[in-house]
């Protein structure tokens, strides 16, 4: 499973890219690249068929989501 955070301090803002048995990767952005990444690699929105916060959390719904596979991802 893949896991991309934003990570920040004091002065600098970061993503973190974590996969199992792999070293983290942790690298400064700005906040549109971090949310290219998530774009890329399918975490920023519910995807039909692709697990992901969203998905699994229904995270910015004050109610559950429909099922992966009904949501339209045109």
């Amino acid at each position: 499973m893949l896991v991309i955070r934003r990570l920040t301090d004091r002065h600098r803002a970061y993503t973190g890219i974590f996969l199992p048995g792999e070293a983290p990767r942790i690298f400064p952005t700005s906040d549109a690249e971090h949310g290219r990444i998530l774009q890329i690699y399918k975490q920023d929105r519910p995807y039909a068929d692709i697990v992901n916060d969203f998905s699994e959390f229904a995270l910015g719904h004050d109610r559950p989501l429909p099922p992966a596979s009904t949501i339209d991802t045109r």
